[in-house]
C-alpha cells in the first residue's frame, strides 16, 4: 500500500500549492554587477507580524449549554476555563447560531452562516448560495488572514464544513483546512461528530493511521497542539502563532474514563430541577444573569424528577455524571496547553478566546437518553429498558452515550429549550471567555454587550491590531459583517454597537434589534407561512419567559419586516427543513458503477457511495495463495454498525451490522480455493426505508450461499467511513479483530448500484 516516489512527490508538489502564503514576487531592489562581487545583494522582504504580536488561540467547545461549567454557575468543574475567566472577561451576552456547522463558518470568516453558504450541514446542501457549503474565498477566514499578518497557523480537532464532494482523495483540498488558511490540520474534517475512544484522525489531507495507544482523543488534540507549537517556537520564537482549537466534547458520543466520570458519584442525584436551581443562584451571585431572573416552566415533555421511579433516576443521573466527567477531561487537556504556554513563557502574551459551545445542550439525547444504537426502531419503554440493563456502559468504548432532553434543559438554564432552537436563547445564547493579560485590566469582569460569533473575528483583529489585505490570493475581499467588541474591553457600561442579528435553522428563525426579539419555531413539514411568531424584550426579559406578541402586534410586524430585509440580503432565503432526507452532493452522485483499489484512502461515511435503501453488488477481483487467505475485502461503518464483505475460515461471508449486537450474516457453504478468483455479494432489496431484502454469494459466478437480511439500516455507517482490504478502529463483525487486513491479493473491489425509487432513498 506504499505509494510510488513519483505520487509522494505529487502529492507534496500539492500540498505546498494549497498552503501557499500569497506571495507575489517583488522589484529587485539590489544592484547587479559583472561579478558576484560588484554586485549589491537584495532578498525579498518576508511579511512580518510587528514585533511583539501576541500569540492568538480560539478554543470552541461543542454542544455546551449556558449553564453546563463553573465558570458561568454551572455544576461541572472547569478550573481552567475558571481561572481564565478570572483573569479576563466573562461576555454574557454572547450568541452562536443554535447549530455546529453553521456556527464555525461564522466564527472562521466573521460573516454570517448563510452569507458564507453554510446555512445547515455540508452533508445537507442544496444549490443555492445560502445552503451550498461552499465557502468564498471572498470572505477569508481568520488563518487565511493572520497568514497574510506574518502568523503561524494550525486547525485541530472538528472541522464539519468541506463539501461532501471535495472529501476523497480527488479533492479538490481548497476547501480543506488547509485550503482554508491553515499550514497544518489535525482531526476529523467531516461531521459533526467522533468516537472518542477509537477517533477517525486526519493530518492535513491525508488520513493518519497512527498508533494512538488507547488515548482519549481530547488527549490526543492536546499532545498535537503542545507538539505544534513546540515545533514552531523552537524554529521561529520571535513569530506568533494562531491555534484554532475545536472539541470533539461535549457533543454526544459522551465518552470517558471512570476516573473522570466517578468523580460526580452522587453529585446529580438530585436530578434535573434541583440543578436548575441550584445553578441559577450562582449564575445570580456571579452576576452572568441579571438578579431578577427567574426559571422559566419545564420544557415540554420534561418530567418532574420526583416522579421518575429509582432505576430511571439512578439511569439518568450516571448519564450526567458521564457529561460531567468528560468536561472535565476536556478542561484538564486545554489546561495541558495552557500550563505548556505558560512553561514556555508565552501565556502572558497570548490573546485566547474560549467559545463555551457552539449552540446551546443537545436536545437529540431523547426523553431518555441513548446508550447504544439498538438496530430497528424501538419504541421509548424498550429503549429505556435497554438503557437500564446497560447502564455501566455509559461512558465506555462500548457505548455511544447522549443524556435525556431532563438535563439538555438544565445546561441550559436559565434559558428554555435546546440546541437547533434558533427562535430560541436556550439555542443560541453560550458563554464567552476572553484572557489577554497584556491587553485586559478589568481581571473577572463581566461584560453584558451584545455579541454574536460573527464578532470573534473582527475583536482578535483590532486587540492585535492586524488588518484585512484587500486581497487574499488573488480574490478581493468583501466586509467583514461582525462588531468588533474591543470598545466593550475596557469599558464594561459601553452601549452594545450589535444591535441587529438574524437568526435561522431548518427553517426555525429569529431576529434580535435593539433588546427585542420575534422568532418562531418550525417543525419539519410544516407550512412555513403558518409558523407561529412570539415577542420578547430581553432588556427586561433576559431569558424569555413573556411572549408580548399579542401586546404588541405593530413591533412584532416591524422586526418580522428586519428580518426579511436581513434574510434576503443574507441569503437567508429560500427556507428549507429536513421533511425530504437531503444526503449530498458527494462525487459519486448519479453513478452506478464504482471501482475501487487497493491504496485507496478511507473514503468518510457522508462522501462514499450510498449503498442504503437500494439493491446493490460487490465483486471483489482477487487471487487467493495456495495455503488460503483471510481477511477483509470491503468494509463500512464498524461496532456500531455498517458492513464487511471477508473471508474467515477460508469461507466467503458479508455481514449487515444494524446495531448492538444485530448482526445478519451471509455465509458460503464451502471453501474459497486457491487462485484467481471473483467474490461477489449481491443484495436484492424489498424496497421502503431500512427495509429487508436478500444476500447471495458467488464465488467465479457459482452460487455459494444465500440469506435474508430483515432489516437494513437508516442512517450513515458509524463514524469510521469505507476502507478497501480492511477494517478499521472497531470491527463490523464480533468474528475478528481489527483490522483483519486480507493476505491474499487484491485487485480491485467493483460496487454496481441498483437505481430504486428516489422517494424510496430519501436522498441521493
Amino acid at each position: 500500500m506504499k505509494k510510488s516516489i513519483s505520487t509522494a512527490l505529487l502529492i507534496t508538489a500539492c500540498t505546498s500549492l494549497m498552503n501557499a502564503q500569497q506571495d507575489p514576487q517583488q522589484a529587485y531592489k539590489g544592484k547587479i554587477g559583472k561579478t558576484l562581487g560588484e554586485t549589491q545583494q537584495w532578498w525579498p522582504e518576508k511579511k512580518k507580524a510587528p514585533v511583539g504580536a501576541p500569540n492568538v488561540v480560539w478554543i470552541l467547545l461543542d454542544d455546551v449549554g449556558y449553564g453546563a461549567v463553573s465558570s458561568f454557575g454551572g455544576l461541572i468543574d472547569t478550573p481552567t476555563l475558571d481561572s481564565l475567566a478570572n483573569q479576563g472577561l466573562r461576555y454574557t451576552n454572547f450568541h452562536t447560531t443554535a447549530i455546529c456547522a453553521p456556527t464555525r463558518a461564522a466564527l472562521l470568516t466573521g460573516r454570517n452562516s448563510h452569507s458564507v453558504h453554510m446555512g445547515l450541514f455540508p452533508e445537507n446542501a442544496v444549490g443555492t448560495p445560502g445552503y451550498d457549503a461552499r465557502m468564498p474565498f471572498e470572505k477569508a477566514t481568520v488563518a487565511e488572514i493572520l497568514k497574510e499578518n506574518g502568523y503561524n497557523t494550525y486547525a485541530l480537532g472538528k472541522w464539519h464544513i468541506t463539501p461532501l464532494a471535495d472529501l476523497t482523495a480527488a479533492g479538490p483540498f481548497n476547501r480543506w483546512p488547509t485550503g482554508r488558511g491553515f499550514e497544518h490540520f489535525y482531526g476529523y474534517p467531516y461531521r459533526g461528530s467522533s468516537d472518542q475512544w477509537h477517533p477517525q484522525i486526519w493530518e492535513d489531507t491525508r488520513r493518519s493511521h497512527e498508533d494512538t495507544q488507547g488515548k482519549h482523543f481530547n488527549t490526543l488534540l492536546a499532545d498535537k497542539a503542545i507538539g505544534y507549537i513546540s515545533e514552531q517556537q523552537s524554529a521561529a520564537p520571535e513569530k506568533p502563532f494562531f491555534l484554532y482549537l475545536a472539541t470533539g466534547a461535549g457533543h454526544a458520543p459522551h465518552q470517558v474514563a471512570k476516573e473522570w466520570s466517578d468523580r460526580y458519584k452522587g453529585k446529580f442525584d438530585g436530578g434535573w430541577d434541583k440543578y436548575r436551581e441550584e445553578v441559577l443562584a450562582r449564575q445570580i451571585k456571579l452576576g452572568v444573569v441579571p438578579r431578577n431572573t427567574v426559571l422559566p416552566p419545564r420544557n415540554p415533555g420534561i418530567k418532574d424528577w420526583n416522579t421518575l421511579p429509582a432505576n430511571e433516576k439512578k439511569l439518568y443521573a450516571r448519564f450526567m455524571e458521564v457529561y460531567a466527567g468528560f468536561l472535565t477531561q476536556t478542561d484538564y487537556e486545554i489546561g495541558r496547553i495552557v500550563k505548556h504556554l505558560k512553561k514556555t513563557g508565552q501565556l502572558d502574551n497570548t490573546l485566547i478566546f474560549v467559545s463555551v459551545g457552539d449552540n446551546g445542550a443537545s436536545k437529540e439525547g431523547t426523553f431518555v437518553g441513548v446508550v447504544n444504537n439498538y438496530g430497528p426502531a424501538l419504541s421509548e419503554d424498550q429503549i429505556l429498558q435497554k438503557n437500564i440493563e446497560n447502564i455501566d456502559l455509559i461512558g465506555t468504548e462500548f457505548s455511544k452515550p447522549n443524556y435525556p432532553l431532563g438535563w439538555a434543559m438544565a445546561a441550559n438554564t436559565p434559558f428554555r429549550y435546546w440546541k437547533q432552537d434558533a427562535n430560541t436563547e436556550g439555542g443560541t445564547h453560550n458563554p464567552l471567555i476572553v484572557f489577554y493579560p497584556k491587553g485586559i485590566k478589568d481581571e473577572g469582569g463581566i461584560r453584558p454587550q451584545y455579541g454574536h460569533v460573527i464578532d470573534v473575528l473582527p475583536t482578535t483583529l483590532d486587540l492585535i491590531h492586524a488588518q484585512v489585505p484587500a486581497s487574499i490570493n488573488g480574490y478581493k475581499q468583501e466586509s467583514i459583517e461582525g462588531t468588533s467588541l474591543a470598545y466593550s474591553i475596557d469599558n464594561a457600561t459601553a452601549v452594545s454597537k450589535h444591535t441587529i442579528q438574524h437568526y435561522e435553522v431548518k427553517g426555525s428563525r429569529s431576529i434580535y434589534k435593539d433588546g427585542w426579539k420575534a422568532g418562531a419555531l418550525h417543525k419539519d413539514g410544516d407550512d412555513f407561512n403558518k409558523d407561529v411568531w412570539e415577542l420578547y424584550n430581553l432588556n427586561e426579559d433576559f431569558n424569555e419567559r413573556t411572549n408580548l406578541a399579542a401586546k404588541h402586534p405593530e413591533k412584532l410586524k416591524e422586526l418580522q419586516a428586519v428580518f426579511d430585509e436581513q434574510a434576503y440580503k443574507f441569503n437567508v432565503y429560500p427556507l428549507k427543513d429536513l421533511s425530504t432526507p437531503i444526503i449530498g452532493p458527494t462525487i459519486f452522485d448519479g453513478k452506478d458503477l464504482i471501482v475501487l483499489y487497493p491504496g485507496v484512502s478511507t473514503i468518510v461515511e457522508l462522501a462514499a457511495p450510498d449503498l442504503r435503501n437500494k439493491s446493490f453488488t460487490l465483486t471483489a477481483d482477487v487471487e487467493i495463495p495456495a495455503a488460503g487467505a483471510e481477511g477483509v475485502l470491503f468494509s463500512t461503518g464498524g461496532r456500531d454498525n455498517g458492513t464487511s464483505f471477508y473471508v474467515q475460515d477460508q469461507k466467503l461471508n458479508f455481514i449487515y451490522n444494524v446495531g448492538w449486537k444485530k448482526f445478519y450474516v451471509t455465509s458460503s457453504a464451502h471453501a474459497i480455493a486457491p487462485g484467481k478468483a471473483a467474490l461477489k455479494f449481491d443484495f436484492k432489496y424489498d424496497g421502503g426505508k431500512a427495509a429487508g431484502g436478500t444476500g447471495t454469494l458467488f464465488i467465479n459466478g457459482a452460487k455459494v450461499g444465500e440469506a435474508r437480511i430483515d432489516k437494513t439500516s437508516t442512517s450513515i455507517f458509524g463514524h469510521e467511513g469505507l476502507n478497501l482490504g480492511f477494517d478499521d478502529l472497531t470491527p463490523v463483525s464480533d468474528t475478528y479483530k481489527v483490522p483483519f487486513a486480507f493476505t491474499g491479493t487484491l485487485n480491485k473491489v467493483t460496487i454496481e448500484l441498483k437505481k430504486q425509487d428516489a422517494a424510496l432513498t430519501g436522498s441521493r
